[in-house]
């Protein structure tokens, strides 16, 4: 079985006795339904599951379940056996979002606390902005995502002892020895091959098959890209669309999404597309980095909404695209080969996993950061900037962001490929897999 972090997560809110519901956010196919029935079954003598899309697709017995009570009437229908004490007793209600109403009904499960309830969905976003009653109060959403770089570590054999003395490395600024950094450096290779979907990283772990690997990737790819059942036709072609140009952009020096390439009409606007962004953010298959041009903490307070960049939810699903089932331009770090692209997109899933919010530096006479994160114990910001080559030393927007006294930068971060941790003036440079430990 995989190790996800966020089982502790789940097990800590079962176990607390709080009346508020765990609601678990997430895109498609990151798990979420595994690890709730793994946790679920390991903590509760009477587990029951209930699918929701399989419902609305088949006996719809949920269609029309307005209260507590019928709630209860159509799940005794399925495990009437089962539902036994609160502490005894929970009820999985998953892709709660083919139903919408069930999410106002959260809130009255939660006040009668007859069973112990937990649910999962994608697209909640945008659900709970549709629904009109929120239970806000009575419940507690938390996101997924595909395995972060350390939860792949852990599949391939890390523990936790290896784990902490890296960690303790990265707090100390200081380097892996050189065995040690080849070793970890080889399967963050292998992560940019095979991502975090669950399905891809279990098949390379079975089979070492990167044929395999990359027909779940595609699969998955291409359900994310045609899943957009809310909308009608013209919708789904343009989130289709924006979704389609991701990886090209990723290309494109700036990587921003440019409103008139979507549809190739001139005059179009980020506006025009305001529902095909907030789709593809909500489902979480897309992760959007905003621009800011005035640095200052908290970023959200000067976050630019129309110079928008987005990256795939996996990097795996990325390097698929770019490299097919070339692996040596990955694991040979060939040269001519730019993998801008791919390393920038690792960062983004990673700061996304541990709880940052994405943004990145914008100036028009200074250039461009990729990344800024809060920094909350200095309440100020922190700049990021990924290089993928031999030239990280290299970096005129970065220089002029940590010099500005305007901005009170205490630190900025670059990752490259290189073992040696170093610090010169107000930049530190750490090997690309420490992003890691970027913890919000």
């Amino acid at each position: 079985m995989l190790f996800r972090k966020i089982s502790a997560l789940i097990e800590d809110h079962l176990k607390s006795g709080t009346e508020k519901i765990l609601l678990v956010d997430g895109a498609r196919q990151v798990g979420k339904t595994y690890i709730i029935r793994y946790v679920g079954q390991q903590l509760f003598q009477n587990f029951i599951e209930v699918n929701m899309v399989e419902d609305s697709l088949g006996s719809r017995l949920f269609a029309n379940t307005k209260t507590v009570e019928d709630f209860y009437l159509q799940v005794s229908m399925l495990a009437g056996d089962r539902m036994k004490e609160r502490e005894n007793t929970l009820i999985f209600i998953d892709e709660i979002q083919a139903y919408p109403h069930l999410l106002t009904l959260l809130k009255f499960l939660a006040q009668d606390g007859r069973f112990t309830y937990i649910a999962s969905g994608s697209l909640l976003g945008i659900t709970l902005a549709e629904t009109p009653s929120i239970p806000m109060g009575s419940i507690r959403k938390v996101r997924m995502f595909p395995l972060d770089f350390e939860e792949f570590l852990f599949a391939n054999g890390m523990n936790d002892l290896v784990i902490a003395s890296m960690r303790k490395k990265f707090e100390r600024l200081e380097s892996l020895d050189q065995a040690m950094h080849d070793k970890i450096m080889d399967l963050f290779r292998k992560y940019l091959l095979v991502g975090g979907l669950p399905d891809a990283v279990n098949s390379y772990l079975a089979e070492k098959n990167i044929q395999r690997v990359r027909e779940i990737q595609r699969e998955i790819h291409d359900y994310y890209a045609a899943d957009a059942s809310r909308y009608d036709e013209e919708r789904k072609l343009q989130i289709r669309r924006v979704y389609d140009l991701i990886p090209s952009n990723m290309e494109n020096k700036k990587k921003r999404v440019v409103a008139k390439d979507i549809e190739g009409k001139k005059g179009k606007t980020f506006a025009d597309y305001q529902d095909e962004f907030e789709y593809l953010i909500s489902a979480g298959i897309a992760l959007h980095v905003q621009a800011v041009s005035n640095p200052v903490f908290p970023l959200i307070e000067s976050a630019g909404k129309n110079l928008l960049k987005l990256y795939l939810n996996d990097v795996g699903i990325l390097s698929g695209i770019l490299y097919g089932n070339n692996i040596r331009a990955i694991l040979d770090d060939v040269r001519s080969v730019n993998l801008g692209a791919v390393y920038e997109t690792v960062v983004a899933t990673e700061l996304a996993a541990h709880g940052h919010r994405l943004f990145y530096y914008d100036n028009r006479s200074k250039g461009e950061v990729d990344y800024l994160v809060d920094d909350y114990d200095s309440l100020s910001v922190a700049p990021i900037e990924v290089k993928s080559g031999r030239d990280y030393t290299i970096h005129s927007a970065l220089n002029s962001f940590v010099k500005n006294e305007d901005y009170h930068i205490k630190r900025g971060y670059v990752l490259s490929n290189e073992r040696e941790v170093s610090v010169k003036g107000k930049i530190v440079y750490l090997p690309i897999y420490y992003i890691m430990f970027f913890q919000n």
